[in-house]
């Protein structure tokens, strides 16, 4: 196979909302550079992209796809990641290894919060950024519209290089407005241009762009600003070098039309790609740590000649072969057989066969050049986010950051006697899919399933299901209640005397109880006097009183923040023993808790919902109806932030009621505040179906 310098690769992402036509821009590519003979369509389920089942019945991209093909003696590495806000974990797998993304923005819907999300990720990895308008062959398509959407909610220094000759079904050119000329292209040429002066209806709109394209570069940079002073403009040279540094630096971000479907645009994006899109030599070295030591940074360049390292970003299960690990090599050349550490634990791995993808077409490669991307399969103790590097080289590479998990419910095997199964292939999808996370949760006794949103969960239990043979029923989890006490209880006496022939048993105990300050735990006070309850005897009646705490008394729910004080007490000299005084201290706690007017605690959670303006008071008064207190409003961009405290009962699938109330457009955090007080009429429910649950047990 051909070997490629970091030079002659692009890696390239492709990225924004839902529906935008990424798997199509793929298959785009792919077949105009002669990958494929004919294009797949989303909707016939024939993409190289989304080959999974649940992919092709969904009709979505739900896993980051590796693509490559060759465009001008060029290696395009080529990730197509899901667009849809709850699979936004692989956008940023995906844009952890890219060096240059396209955003593509439908020339109808405009901007929408995937892409807004999408273009947040690449803030905050400085990736180079072009943005394409796509389906402009769509009826009521508006490039000027979406481009204005473009400049208002992303960047204003979006900076026109293509526009649309014409829009609508059709269309089938656009005005390249760095050689200032008509680009008609031809699907039966797959994709192919011609060059042709541009129709006198579109020269002014070229020359307004253009101008503005010569000011937006002259900007970005001294020695531009000069030449553009001195001589009222800039030479072709000057705008193709000042345009490749701009674009490297995020300083512009050039738009371009497109019709994926079409193949308009197509090609002359992949020849501005060629040209003067960043390749993995061009970007700073990256960032790593010395392994052992999180605060040494270890910069690593892009060089073939240097100590291997690779790092983890994605991890696919494969029926036939196993775990196939997708890596990006950041220096060095790595080969099969060869010996690497995991960084993370120590341990060694040996590559097997490497390879390069097209979705889940494989082909062996002999190795992986510095700044390449590939697959290698069957590594042992090596998972995504891992770096592998060589004895002499310990490092580890700045880990992805994963989206926190905005829904949480607890799954029930159907089949009791699955329950093995469930956890063993829970744990290795969760290898290949890191953003969602499972917990066993001893207090509740559920096993709750946390992700992105309702269709990512379901996705999961689906994949368990087919891959595993486990059958599991997604329900809303329990809410870790606590029991407290308001008032005090000066005297609760308890005497357990058993007598059945031999040997009886016998404890007596007075316990006080009174409330402690929220959040101050318990306590337990030894108050003897006298020793009228034997010293040996009193840890067995405070182990029944933290029985009772554990098992609550009202609802069965943690008792929390009570100090209880034993203060008298009587014993039998032939009667009394440990289990006697620690069943006295269990029931006398019991019943003085029922009479120090007991109360329910719940989990408060801190809620932040940024929305737009026109969204904000329909998502204000929801949260009201869900007992919830507004703490403040502030602006967020072009947004508002509403941050507000919510009981966790009420926040059950609330990831669907946001993007229901706001179009897909608000995105919300949550975290664990503090716990208060639930309302009476609340709280005499949950006693009452708690009580009605111990009776039906019994």
């Amino acid at each position: 196979m051909k070997e490629y310098l970091p030079s002659n690769l692009r890696n390239l992402a492709l990225v924004g909302h839902g529906g935008s036509g990424k798997t199509t821009l793929a298959e785009a590519i792919l077949f105009a550079a002669g990958v494929t003979t004919r294009m797949g369509t989303v909707v016939e389920g024939n993409t190289v992209s989304d080959y999974n089942h649940d992919e092709i019945e969904r009709k979505i991209s739900i896993s980051t796809s590796l693509l490559h093909a060759e465009w001008r003696d060029l290696k395009l590495n080529i990730l197509d990641p899901p667009g849809y806000p709850d699979f936004m974990g692989e956008v940023k797998a995906a844009l952890r290894v890219s060096d240059i993304a396209l955003v593509l923005v439908k020339a109808v819907e405009g901007i929408e919060v995937g892409t807004e999300i999408d273009w947040s990720f690449l803030k905050e990895y400085k990736t180079a950024s072009c943005i394409v308008i796509n389906k402009i062959d769509s009826e009521n398509s508006s490039f000027e519209k979406a481009l204005s959407q473009v400049r208002d909610r992303l960047s204003h220094d979006a900076m026109v290089v293509q526009f649309p000759a014409s829009e609508g079904a059709g269309a089938d050119s656009v005005v390249d407005v760095l050689k200032m000329k008509l680009l008609k292209f031809d699907r039966a040429a797959k994709g192919g241009y011609s060059e042709q002066e541009i129709p006198a209806a579109l020269k002014s709109s070229a020359e307004k762009y253009h101008e503005e394209m010569v000011e937006q570069l002259s900007e970005t940079d001294e020695n531009l600003l000069n030449a553009f002073l001195e001589n009222g403009s800039l030479s072709d040279e000057q705008i193709r070098t000042g345009l490749k540094q701009a674009l490297y630096e995020r300083k512009i971000f050039p738009v371009f039309a497109a019709a994926g479907q079409q193949l308009v645009g197509i090609t002359s994006i992949l020849d501005f790609v060629a040209d003067l899109a960043p390749s993995p030599a061009d970007v700073p070295p990256a960032l790593a740590y010395k392994a052992g030591n999180s605060h040494e940074e270890v910069k690593v360049s892009c060089d073939p000649g240097a100590d291997p390292v690779l790092f983890i970003f994605k991890t696919i299960s494969e029926r036939n072969i196993g775990e196939l690990s997708l890596f990006k090599v950041y220096s060095g050349i790595v080969m099969p057989g060869m010996d690497l550490v995991n960084q993370a634990n120590g341990k060694s791995e040996r590559l097997g066969t490497l390879y390069v993808l097209n979705g889940k077409d494989r082909k062996e490669t002999p190795k992986v050049i510095a700044g390449d991307i590939a697959a290698v399969v069957k590594l042992k103790d090596t998972h995504t986010n891992n770096t592998l590097s060589g004895k002499n080289l310990p490092i580890i590479m700045k880990r992805i950051e994963f989206p926190e998990p905005l829904m949480h419910v607890a799954i029930v095997s159907k089949n009791r006697h699955d329950e093995d199964k469930v956890a063993s292939g829970l744990h290795a999808l969760h290898e290949e899919d890191p953003t969602f996370v499972v917990e066993v949760d001893p207090e509740l006794n559920q096993t709750v399933l946390s992700g992105q949103g309702e269709m990512h969960l379901q996705v999961v239990t689906r994949r368990l299901k087919e891959r595993y043979g486990v059958d599991v029923e997604m329900v809303e989890p329990d809410i870790p209640y606590r029991e407290t006490i308001r008032g005090v209880v000066a005297d609760s006496e308890y005497k357990h005397k058993k007598q059945s022939g031999g040997r009886g048993q016998y404890g007596h105990v007075h316990l006080k109880l009174e409330p402690m300050q929220r959040g101050a735990g318990f306590e337990f006070v030894d108050a003897v006097v006298g020793g009228v309850v034997p010293g040996r005897f009193i840890p067995a009646v405070e182990k029944g009183v933290v029985e009772a705490l554990g098992q609550g008394v009202i609802s069965g729910h943690k008792v929390v923040d009570v100090r209880v004080t034993l203060f008298d007490g009587t014993s039998h000299p032939v009667d009394s023993d440990e289990i006697s005084f620690k069943i006295a201290g269990s029931m006398a706690f019991k019943k003085g808790f029922k009479e120090a007017k007991p109360i329910l605690l719940e989990p408060i959670y801190e809620l932040e919902v940024i929305v737009p303006d026109e969204h904000m008071g329909d998502i204000m008064g929801d949260i009201s109806g869900r007992r919830g207190k507004i703490l403040g409003m502030e602006a967020e961009g072009a947004d508002q932030k509403i941050r507000a405290q919510v009981p966790l009962k009420e926040l059950y699938k609330y990831a669907n009621v946001v993007r229901s109330m706001t179009q897909g457009r608000g995105i919300f955090k949550q975290k664990f505040s503090h716990y208060e007080e639930v309302p009476r009429e609340v709280a005499d429910k949950i006693v009452a179906e708690a009580q009605k649950d111990k009776v039906e047990q019994e």
